[in-house]
């Protein structure tokens, strides 16, 4: 191929890089206008794209805690600043940050979403919806839907829905991939729970592009082949699909309200604001997706690894199995698990807690400060992002003796010291979907060790963290049916 071929690519290369270039110098000028000297020590590091790259790269090798502790060890234990996803970027470490950032919500920062995660999850027509907003606002759907006496009632439907899937999905078969299937069942769950959807052909739409999704936190830059532009693609499925399941719903509501479900989607539509208006069927689809998100992609993965775990350490499958056979022994035969039961799965949630120490569903979450702010003697100006994260505390011998063994006892009695163990996040927006994901995981569990024996094929299976971390392979996972399955 002579050098003539390559020369449209190389003049679309100039000019990108020119660009890119040109946005940076704007960017940094006005960033750095009105703002103190006194910042956290830190590094801008590359043009536009700033250390995002350095972060992918870390968290592409499954240690993204390196990038943590490499910025601590050189700038500061507590905080360190630094450009991610186009943002001059503050990052918080350890207890004492986590705490600072959950106990100051609404205080000094606010919610916020990358440009890259809004563009994805929202219609185009909706993105200038405050972070702050939109949480706000979907938060106030959820307490009906969350409350005890709620999750009492959905403990039997998650049981006989665990079984079907490990009916159809995992008991024909002596090998499986764990990691896939896990997101089955949960997202499964999701749409039953919120969407009163169950028909497996419908489903499919909708899981199919949720997976090629994970972009949503990589550069946004939308050009064919990038991350960004795949999401940004599946994003546009989904929301097609969600915005023809809302129409129908709206239809059915409008024809006869009392037959319709009563679900999210249809407490959505019943919905007014101060003016008496309803709710725009975008701003619905909006908060779908970012519910499923939410609710599905964190209590999969947690899913998927406690599986991992199990099949990979013996003597805690048969500590977590001798707990889940004394209430599958109490239980009358057919009969399904009820909250009582949840409350005595103890053992197995401290390994739940263990599996998501090591391998976090979530890595952090995001925020923007409000106002300018001092910490640990450093000041954050107005209008800087903040980024909290798990992996400043979870591998950290400071609060976990030999961080990498996996030691369930860890969470045991009073459990880790405050604010070092964050998986749901905390303070004001601590997930509130926390108590549905524990009963989901453990129903999961008890269905599992009660039928199978397991083992794990792949012993030095990549990690990589994406969205949230996954195995390279799908978690292979081998089984063996015990001889006397409880019913």
């Amino acid at each position: 191929m002579d050098v003539e071929s390559f020369t449209p690519y190389l003049l679309h290369f100039v000019v990108l890089s020119v660009s890119l270039a040109l946005i940076y110098l704007v960017c940094n000028h006005k960033s750095n206008k009105n703002t103190t000297t006194n910042l956290p020590l830190g590094s801008k590091g590359l043009p536009f794209i700033g250390e995002t790259l350095a972060y992918i790269w870390a968290s592409s090798k499954g240690v993204p805690e390196k990038f943590i502790n490499d910025r601590k060890a050189k700038f500061s234990p507590d905080v360190f600043r630094t450009s991610l996803l186009g943002e001059n970027m503050v990052v918080f470490c350890g207890s004492a940050g986590n705490k600072f950032i959950f106990s100051n919500q609404d205080k000094y920062v606010t919610s916020w979403w990358p440009t890259s995660v809004k563009k994805t999850l929202m219609f185009p027509s909706t993105t200038k919806t405050s972070a702050k907003d939109e949480s706000n606002k979907l938060r106030s759907f959820l307490p009906p839907f969350l409350k005890p006496e709620t999750l009492q009632h959905y403990v039997p439907i998650m049981d006989s829905m665990a079984k079907q899937h490990l009916d159809e999905f995992w008991s024909p078969f002596k090998q499986v991939k764990a990691f896939s299937l896990s997101k089955k069942y949960t997202f499964g769950l999701a749409c039953h729970f919120f969407i009163s959807l169950d028909d497996p052909v419908e489903i499919a739409k909708l899981a199919e592009p949720y997976e090629r999704s994970n972009g949503r936190l990589s550069v946004p830059i939308n050009l064919p082949g990038t991350s960004y532009n795949r999401a940004m693609k599946a994003t546009k499925v989904i929301r097609s699909v969600l915005l023809e399941i809302v129409r129908k719903r709206h239809a059915e509501f409008t024809k006869n309200k009392d037959s319709c479900p009563q679900d999210l989607l249809t407490n959505m539509l019943l919905d007014r604001d101060e003016n008496g208006e309803p709710m725009h069927e975008f701003d619905i689809v909006n908060k779908i997706i970012a519910l499923f998100i939410a609710s599905h992609e964190t209590s999969s993965t947690a899913v998927a690894f406690f599986v991992g775990y199990l099949a990979e350490y013996p003597h805690i499958y048969e500590a977590v199995r001798k707990e889940q056979m004394e209430i599958a022994k109490s239980k009358a035969p057919g009969d399904l698990l009820k909250w009582e039961d949840i409350q005595r799965m103890k053992y197995s949630w401290c390994v739940a807690c263990e599996a998501m120490r090591l391998l976090p569903p979530a890595n952090g979450g995001f925020r923007e400060a409000i106002t300018d702010f001092t910490y640990k003697g450093f000041t954050i100006p107005k209008g800087w992002k903040t980024y909290w994260t798990v992996h400043s505390t979870n591998k950290n011998p400071q609060y976990y003796p030999e961080p990498e063994k996996f030691d369930p006892s860890r969470f045991e009695g009073d459990g880790p010291a405050p604010y070092t163990y964050v998986p749901f996040g905390g303070g004001p927006k601590m997930c509130p979907g926390k108590e549905f994901a524990r009963l989901e995981i453990l129903v999961f569990i008890h269905n599992l060790v009660t039928r199978f024996k397991l083992e794990k094929l792949s012993p030095n299976e990549r990690i990589t963290f994406i969205a949230t971390p996954t195995p390279m392979e799908g978690l292979p996972i081998g089984l063996k049916p015990h001889q006397t399955p409880i019913a």
